[in-house]
Order: structure tokens, then C-alpha cells, then sequence
């Protein structure tokens, strides 16, 4: 961590070219107030020992400067906010806690860009790989990818509650590689905050649940099949508040779904495919970026490491291809878009950085070439 920016191959970037296509598209996008706008803080969630990194982040240079270890915590998969962006939750993708075989859910309080622990708890089973707060900041699901289970805690004050739901799934579809068991990944709340969805890529599915956010219990109302074999990976809702995006892993698929208020069903509109005509080679598809106004759609895959990004129609939802372009290194497990909407950051997992290309706000289009910064083994990056 005490280089601050890394040199990339002219494969991966064309290093010369970079620069120049940087500089100039940073010029153009740039608005006179980001050129005084104070550094915001970036944790990134780490593969590695030291779990939780911090970074300052410098919106009108697109400078990430290393600020040491926010928390040693092992092996964290995930982070996310309560709604006052108080406190942070982090998903620990680990074999034991405690004494008990079972990932950890845990929590700080965001105090000044630091981070003070405030508690740790055990999930339902092993690798927590995903954690996710409703919107009333009193309930956190965890989904546990090796453990093909799930777990709901009570928040109070930021601290989390023993596991006070849990559930072991069963399913697994016909990869045998991949599906051999159930692999829950990815827990996501409706527009209204009434439902759970817990996607689970070895069975094929979306679990969904009626959310009691006061208990943090949860009831099953159904379930959400997808194609066998698809691998249903993450689950993002548009900012229409009725479509619904679910990257499937294994065959680099993106079901299009409409969400229906009554009852929180989930019913595929439309079926996108990210790989490029006869490409045939390994691919995994990652995660899913939507702007702001939910005028454009960004997905990941990895193997053949690419950004895909799509238009969108702001009432329905539907996409319309756009191009594929650089992610900066090797499998990209989750991006985001800086405040401004000006950037796109790549946590690159097998590069060990962080890449970060410019983005035009109106027409939605990403540079090719970005910067890169090291990281060790980034796996979810988040604004303060």
C-alpha cells in the first residue's frame, strides 16, 4: 500500500495513450466547483488480512490516496451504510467465529473518516460473503455464499443482535462445478422496504420474503425462478421503483424483472446477454451500477474482465446496448460511481487495485483508459 498509483501493461491500458485520453476527458467533465470540493473518505473492503482499507478520494484530480487500515477485520466481502450513514456493516467471509462454524456479520460507527467497532455476530452458516440494511436502519440480512444460508439481526444503536431468523437452503441447479449446493450471495430490499430477496446462485432462484423490519423477522412468500443453470448472482432495483436487474453469473446473463407491490413477485420481462458474439471462453458475470437519474446501466463480468454499459429507459426500465469497454485489470468483483457521477471505480480482485476511468454524465460514456491504484484484493468499495 505505499504506492499510490501502480503501472499497468500497454495490453491493460495502453500506458502512453492513457494520459493523454485521462487528462483530456477529465477536463471536459469536470465542473468548477468539484475543483474545491472537499476529499471524501472511501473504505474499501479487502480480501486480505487487514479487512477494511481507507482512502482519501480527490473528485477533481480522480486522485485515491491511501490513509492506512480503517478496521482489521479478515477476509471482508462486503460494506454497506445504515441509512444515516452512521454506521457501516461488513460481511466477513469466513470458516469459523467464535468457535462456531459461521461467517461474521459485524459493524462500526463512522466517527471523522474512522471507524470504531461496535459488534460482531455470528451468521447462519460459513463465508458471509454479502450484508444489506433495510431502510429503516433496524434490520441487517446476511447472505452466506459457502453456508448456502442467510441470517436477519435486530440494529439497535449500530449494534447488531444475535441472528434472530435464520435459513438453510437446499436447492442446487445442474452445474456441477457451480451448483453442487445452494450458494446464497446477494440480499437486496423491494422499492418499499416490505420484502427481502435473497439471491441464491447455486439453486437458481430468489428466495423472497415478507420483511418485519420492527422483529427483523422474515416470512417466505415465494420464489423467483431463473433459467437453470444461470447462477442468479445480485439483484439491483431501478430507480422507477418496479424494474428489477439480476446478473447471472454463470452464463453472463442479465434478467430484465418486473416487481409487482402486491405480494413482492418478481416476473422476467426480458433476457440481455453481456458476452460479445461467440465468445466461448470462461465467464463469470459480477455486479450491476445504475445512475442516479436511471438513465444508464452499467454491468461487470469477469474472465474476460469487461464493463458493459446500457442506456435506459427512465419509466420502464428497458436497455439498449451501449459499448463494451475496459475494467482495468483482472475480475472485477464490484464497482461504483463517485458522488459526482463523474467516475467510475473498479475493485479489481485478482489485480489488486482499484481503476478509475472518467465518465461523461450525459451521454453516460465511460473512458477506456483510467488510472489504477493498489489495493490488496478489493472487493466492494464505499463512499462516506
Amino acid at each position: 500500500m505505499n504506492s499510490v498509483m501502480r503501472k499497468v501493461s500497454r495490453r491493460d491500458f495502453l500506458k502512453s495513450a492513457s494520459a493523454a485520453t485521462f487528462a483530456i476527458s477529465a477536463t471536459g467533465l469536470i465542473a468548477a466547483q468539484d475543483a474545491v470540493a472537499a476529499r471524501t473518505r472511501v473504505f474499501v473492503a479487502s480480501g486480505a488480512p487487514d479487512g477494511i482499507l481507507a482512502y482519501d478520494w480527490d473528485p477533481a484530480t480522480a486522485a485515491l490516496t491511501p490513509a492506512g487500515v480503517a478496521a482489521k477485520v479478515p477476509n471482508v466481502d462486503w460494506l454497506c451504510f445504515s441509512p444515516g450513514r452512521k454506521h457501516i456493516f461488513a460481511a466477513c467471509e469466513i470458516d469459523s467465529f467464535a468457535g462456531k462454524k459461521a461467517g461474521e456479520a459485524a459493524s462500526f460507527e463512522l466517527d471523522g473518516g474512522e471507524l470504531k467497532p461496535l459488534s460482531a455476530r455470528a451468521s447462519a452458516g460459513v463465508g458471509t460473503c454479502h450484508v444489506a440494511v433495510d431502510s429503516t436502519g433496524r434490520t441487517l440480512v446476511a447472505a452466506d455464499y459457502m453456508g448456502g444460508s442467510a441470517a436477519s439481526f435486530s440494529i439497535s444503536d449500530g449494534k447488531l443482535s444475535d441472528a434472530v431468523w435464520t435459513e438453510h437452503y437446499t436447492y442446487h441447479g445442474p452445474n456441477a462445478d457451480r451448483q453442487e449446493a445452494a450458494h446464497a450471495h446477494f440480499v437486496s430490499f423491494s422499492p418499499d422496504n416490505r420484502y427481502a430477496y435473497i439471491n441464491d446462485l447455486g439453486g437458481d432462484c430468489i428466495h423472497i420474503y415478507r420483511l418485519d423490519a420492527a422483529t427483523a423477522m422474515l416470512a417466505h412468500t415465494g420464489t423467483y425462478s431463473g433459467a437453470p443453470g444461470s447462477g442468479p448472482r445480485t439483484l439491483h432495483f431501478h430507480p422507477n421503483g418496479h424494474t428489477a436487474y439480476c446478473v447471472n453469473e454463470i452464463v453472463s446473463t442479465v434478467d430484465i424483472l418486473e416487481w409487482r407491490a402486491g405480494g413482492g413477485s418478481l416476473s422476467l420481462v426480458k433476457r440481455i446477454e453481456l458476452l460479445p458474439a461467440g465468445y466461448h471462453g470462461p465467464t463469470r458475470a459480477c455486479d450491476t451500477v445504475i445512475s442516479k437519474d436511471g438513465r444508464f446501466v452499467y454491468f461487470a463480468n469477469r474472465d474476460n474482465n469487461f464493463l458493459y454499459s446500457f442506456s435506459a429507459d427512465p419509466k420502464t426500465g428497458a436497455l439498449t446496448p451501449m459499448v463494451r469497454s475496459n475494467c482495468g485489470g483482472r475480475t472485477p468483483r464490484n464497482f461504483t460511481l463517485d458522488p459526482t457521477e463523474r467516475w467510475m471505480l473498479v475493485a479489481n480482485q485478482d489485480s489488486n487495485v482499484i481503476s478509475v476511468f472518467a465518465r461523461d454524465p450525459e451521454t453516460g460514456k465511460l473512458a477506456d483508459q483510467g488510472k489504477n491504484y493498489d489495493a490488496a484484493a478489493p472487493m466492494c468499495i464505499l463512499f462516506a
